[in-house]
């Protein structure tokens, strides 16, 4: 049985491809227009590259290739909504959007998911595909958090936390006990850039949200990440271990020591 893949953004979507690939599944690609960052077509035993509000035309392709189960995978920015223009949404995609009680990212996910189950397709999660791109718990890096730091990251992983629970973004920036940035509709890279123009060496904390589907969207950090952090001079990351993918692990780890920079997996009860 085929394993479907809607590929949004980044690197993400290529790598859980190849990991499938490599266990012995074929793959239905569903290739979100002016969204995905790289040509997926190559890799795929069925692809299709369409606009994100065609939900109609998408649900006939998954069906016609017979996938019972998906993944979804890679970024799909906020501000998309709101881009009536670029969405072009069919009548399928105009009434899930009016079905939704709000707009945030959890509501509007479980929106999609009812409608695939409706047509008999589960969405399964990344980790149960590829549990090794979890982040582990522990110091990742040669540096380590000071013991003010630690500090800074249990007073983040509390506040990203709290703002969880408002569907509001995974991600804080944090130094000396004090919030320096919030993730909202940007999400995390262009965050941590705003957080660097007014304050240095601070605390990047990203966590799943509380009522967080992990199928649906998984906290997500990789090489853009540290290079995010690089420009905006930030000095620890630290992620939700066991639930935060860490993507490009061994190159995340090279430049995160090459910047002096302190990578972590935390978990806090």
């Amino acid at each position: 049985m085929p394993i479907g893949i809607i590929a949004g953004a980044g690197s993400l979507p290529l790598i859980i491809l190849e990991e499938i690939k490599k266990k012995g599944y074929k793959v239905v690609i569903v290739s979100l227009e002016d969204i995905v960052s790289e040509d997926l077509s190559h890799c795929s035993d069925a692809f299709i590259y369409i606009n994100i509000g065609k939900f109609g035309e998408i649900l006939k392709f998954l069906k016609k290739n017979k996938v019972k189960e998906i993944v979804l995978t890679g970024k799909v920015p906020k501000r998309v909504i709101y881009e009536k223009d670029r969405i072009k949404p069919d009548a399928r995609a105009v009434k899930m959007l009016f079905s939704a009680k709000l707009r945030g990212d959890n509501e509007l996910l479980k929106v999609v998911e009812k409608e695939l189950l409706g047509e008999g397709i589960r969405i399964i999660g990344v980790s149960e595909i590829c549990p090794e791109l979890l982040t582990p718990e522990g110091i990742l890096t040669k540096n380590k958090p000071s013991k003010e730091e630690w500090e800074d990251i249990k007073y983040g992983f509390s506040i990203a936390k709290e703002v969880g629970k408002l569907d509001i973004g995974q991600t804080v920036i944090v130094k000396d006990k004090a919030t320096v940035a919030v993730e909202a509709i940007e999400g995390t890279d262009e965050t941590i850039i705003r957080a660097g123009n007014y304050v240095e060496d601070t605390v990047i904390v990203k966590v799943s949200k509380p009522q967080q589907d992990l199928r649906l969207d998984p906290p997500v950090a990789g090489i853009n990440t540290i290079m995010s952090m690089q420009k905006a001079k930030a000095k620890i990351l630290a992620l939700e271990a066991e639930k935060t993918l860490l993507l490009q692990r061994n190159e995340v780890i090279q430049k995160a020591n090459e910047f002096g920079i302190a990578v972590v997996g935390v978990r806090f009860s």
